[in-house]
């Protein structure tokens, strides 16, 4: 049986699919996680379930504790890890609506810690080469799902990773562009740093809702367009996270 550790980003939810009766609260030396831990069956594998900015949605990703989110799920013996999230474009031809599956991230961060070395054993955690960010296994399901479901998705793709919370200026996101990134997100450092530390594989989904502010031809996107986006999409990421699930080909 594989444990597989989910987590939902903002707007994403399982709905009634969750069994309230399996929460698990688990507390770690860096405390709780954002919300509840719900244990779920999912044919032969054991599914563990956090919401990244909390039950209600409410935690900003600057100051979501990603540490004991990800060392929850390493406690609860989680070898994999599988996140969502929202991004904005830095390319023509990644679209609004459509989803990318990264292979590559830079780092911006700066205000996030990237490290358990503060309170566990060095000989535990893995600082072998990164050279390979996120699980070609996690990765293939979520192509896989992808593709069958008739999705748009982008099967290769580098995120600048950011604080947030706010947007990048015209001249930060011409940067991003002129490095060859694909998108920008907030969330995906340092789940990726963590897992890795960890020994766990991690891959990740990202829906893009907005282009960046590279582009002068059309206005920033709002709040809420950036949400309508979403909520317009939303079901298809259920369906990506259960079919590649279920069809994991994982080591």
């Amino acid at each position: 049986m594989i444990k597989i550790g989910l987590i939902l980003g903002y707007g994403v939810g399982l709905g009634n699919k969750l069994n309230k009766k399996s929460e698990l609260v688990v507390e770690t030396p860096y405390g709780s996680s954002s919300s509840p831990i719900n244990k779920e069956p999912v044919n032969n594998h054991e599914l563990y379930v956090i919401k990244r900015h909390g039950t209600d949605g409410c935690i900003p990703s600057y100051m979501v504790n990603f540490k004991a989110n990800l060392y929850a799920l390493y406690e609860l013996g989680c070898t994999h890890v599988l996140s969502t999230s929202i991004c904005g474009s830095l390319q023509e031809e990644i679209c609004t609506g459509e989803f990318v599956i990264f292979d590559q991230f830079i780092d911006l961060s700066t205000h996030k810690e990237l490290s358990y070395i503060d309170k566990v054993d060095l000989n535990k955690l893995n600082h072998s080469a990164f050279n390979k960010p996120f699980s070609d296994e996690i990765r293939n399901g979520l192509i896989q799902a992808a593709v069958i479901n008739g999705y748009t998705v982008h099967t290769k793709g580098t995120v600048v990773a950011v604080d947030g919370p706010r947007q990048s200026t015209r001249a930060e996101s011409n940067l991003y562009r002129s490095w060859g990134a694909d998108v920008v997100n907030t969330t995906t450092v340092p789940e990726a740093i963590l897992a890795h530390e960890l020994n766990m594989q991690y891959g990740a989904v990202s829906l893009c809702t907005y282009f960046d502010t590279w582009r002068t031809d059309i206005q920033p996107a709002t709040r809420g367009e950036k949400d309508q986006v979403l909520e317009l999409n939303k079901d298809k990421f259920l369906k990506m996270i259960e079919h590649s699930i279920d069809n994991f080909e994982l080591d």
